[in-house]
């Protein structure tokens, strides 16, 4: 049975790992719908803007499952309206095109930014609680696809929440740790003991397609690759993994905190985003520790350690 797949945001970095993944399926014809043309994959691309209903539906028509893995989810968003927009009112264009033409499996690719700051290791029946409009909007679009399934038993919805998301040509904030720490410029903020979960993108990819070719009815699954590292074993390993020797100073976090919101208000003044921020202290030093009960019920295993993940990022990005 040929399955035909749409990939909503899938010029983007987990998308583009994701495509590799399935265009290698005899049963499968995927196809990449984003405002961006895809460098990698640019015969499978077709334009389409989900805050645009009509070009949803020409581009769904053909769809037996969609995956959703557009978002605007920067620290940085300006307006922040834009995360609405964007992550809530484009998940209603695509639930109200699927309900037309009667598409019945959905993937979505929620966060655990709705749970927001975590004291503990949280998995899947944790509290909902956003600390920001990323966050809170990622939450309201799962809401609108609960109602989307709610008014028949024969809709398939998976929503995935990864943690932070890294690996090879990704420009986010764990890109811009190693970079740090390979230019010779990065200095820990607080003692170093808050424990950090990630996931490597290529793992990531694993799990959606094997969501897509499971067919996991009715999911809600945290995505992380374990065991966590507390931030001094994640530096001693990005250092280990750049054969450079491991810088042993610590700024307070209080200090820390005080300089980001210096740079916040730099920021401010002159109208444009800049690599630190009160936010971004916040979240280096905050906890951010998950687990996932549901997973542990479906036969998915990832193939890279987290180690060997990081390992492969620097070999490809910074060696």
């Amino acid at each position: 049975m040929i399955l035909n797949v749409a990939v909503i945001g899938g010029s983007g970095f987990i998308g583009t790992r994701l495509i590799n993944r399935l265009e290698k399926k005899s049963n499968i014809i995927v196809t990449i719908l984003d405002k961006t043309k895809s460098t990698t994959f640019p015969q499978l691309w077709k334009h389409c803007d989900i805050e645009k209903i009509e070009t949803l539906r020409g581009s769904l028509s053909n769809a037996d499952i969609v995956v959703n893995l557009a978002a605007e989810h920067r620290d940085d968003v300006q307006p922040l309206n834009r995360y609405s927009d964007v992550n809530v009112e484009g998940q209603k264009n695509i639930c109200t095109v699927m309900e037309e033409l009667n598409i019945t499996r959905h993937i979505f690719t929620s966060s655990v930014a709705v749970y927001g700051f975590v004291k503990k290791d949280t998995d899947e029946t944790g509290e909902i609680n956003p600390f920001n409009e990323y966050g809170q909007s990622k939450w309201d679009a799962e809401q609108v696809l609960q109602k989307w399934q709610s008014n028949s038993d024969k809709k398939q919805n998976s929503i995935i929440r990864p943690t932070v998301v890294f690996g090879e040509n990704n420009r986010g904030n764990v890109y811009n740790l190693f970079k740090q720490i390979a230019s010779g410029k990065f200095l820990m903020i607080g003692n170093g003991k808050n424990y950090k979960s990630m996931a490597y993108v290529e793992n990531v990819a694993a799990f959606i397609e094997y969501q897509i070719l499971e067919g996991c009815g009715y999911s809600v699954c945290n995505y992380i690759d374990k065991d966590d590292m507390n931030m001094n074993e994640l530096c001693a390993t990005i250092y280990n993994a750049l054969e450079k020797r491991q810088s042993r100073i610590n700024l307070p976090y209080s200090l820390g905190l005080l300089a980001g919101y210096g740079f916040d208000l730099i920021s401010k003044l002159l109208k444009k985003p800049l690599p630190i921020s009160s936010i971004r202290v916040k979240k280096f030093c905050g906890t951010t520790q998950f687990s996932s009960k549901n997973i542990k019920h479906l036969n998915f295993e990832s193939k890279v350690s987290l180690e060997e993940g990081i390992q492969n990022t620097i070999k490809a990005d910074f060696m």
